[in-house]
């Protein structure tokens, strides 16, 4: 990476995901520069992300500004109107693994398993959910991550608290009806699909606190879905996030019947956690790759295409 002058780690931003954020973007930047290279960090400010990719003085991006701006294509867009090559994946690629029910209707069309649900708008008609899906019913905003504004419905009493909560983040809301069984994640890295890992948690489901102050919630690797499974899982995976467009490296969330053991794909995470806790180096730790291999191998993709763009 000597030939890269400067590497602009891009973190922060203005999403509810900001801390998430700050956390990965840290530990990106303490891998990056403990392996000699010259990283600087930059906490997007979407107003002036020309003026802080100039002050930067970088030649390229570490993308880790998790959900809106810079998962869903707008922090792509800047970066290419400055021809700055960036990590992960493009502008169209983005948008639509950051739209969970256009995503859904892609996939559903190529003939991957995807979770039944329906799109609802502000101010639209709601059928009756409960009638359609049965209980419990996952309500959740159509863009955004880390579990925010989702609900797990187990009856008619708690369905309007649920949409509130969920349209107070944004005025699509995506109803599906529930999976009962495991919730697994395969992770994506230069084109090849990681070791997948189970979640457990005793919470109703893997919400916010689970994912980031539980101290509680359970990541099985090896998965004990069997290499049967595990196989399908990877194999999904890698169609999911090819049927996007997506590139680089990402994860992909799945949800396992526990009845026929089939997996449903539920979303794609184009740019992922980066702590040292967060699931992507889990796995790559457990191909045998530490956390700062991880950091370079995802920088040296979007060098390849540096060198061969």
């Amino acid at each position: 990476m000597s030939d890269l002058a400067r590497i602009a780690v891009l973190y922060g931003g203005p999403s509810g995901e900001r801390e998430v954020s700050l956390d990965s973007g840290r530990a990106v930047l303490q891998a990056l520069q403990g392996l000699g290279m010259d990283a600087v960090g930059v906490d997007i400010q979407p107003a002036i992300v020309q003026q802080q990719m100039a002050e930067s003085g970088a030649q390229i991006a570490f993308n880790v500004c998790h959900g809106a701006v810079g998962e869903d294509g707008l922090l792509q867009a800047c970066l290419e109107t400055l021809d700055m090559p960036y990590t992960g994946s493009g502008v169209l690629a983005s948008a639509l693994a950051m739209d969970k029910w256009r995503c859904k209707q892609l996939w559903r069309a190529a003939g991957l398993p995807v979770t039944e649900g329906i799109l609802l708008r502000r101010g639209g008609h709601t059928p009756d959910l409960g009638s359609r899906f049965g209980w419990p019913l996952y309500i959740k905003p159509n863009h955004g991550g880390s579990s925010l504004g989702v609900s797990k419905v187990g009856g008619p009493a708690e369905l309007d608290a649920a949409l509130q909560c969920a349209f107070a983040i944004e005025d699509e809301v995506l109803c599906e009806g529930a999976v009962i069984g495991h919730e697994a994640t395969v992770g994506i890295l230069d084109g090849q699909a990681l070791p997948p890992i189970v979640i457990e948690t005793p919470r109703p489901f893997y919400d916010y606190t689970a994912k980031y102050l539980a101290d509680d919630t359970r990541y099985l690797l090896p998965s004990g879905l069997g290499a049967p499974l595990d196989q399908q899982l990877q194999a999904l995976a890698l169609s999911a996030f090819a049927e996007l467009g997506c590139r680089d490296w990402g994860r992909v969330d799945f949800m396992i019947s526990g009845g026929d053991g089939r997996p449903h794909l539920l979303e794609v995470n184009s740019v992922p956690g980066m702590t040292s806790h967060s699931l992507i180096p889990l796995a790559a730790k457990a191909a045998g790759m530490d956390f700062p291999e991880l950091c370079a191998t995802i920088l040296r993709t979007a060098q390849r295409r540096v060198k061969h763009g």
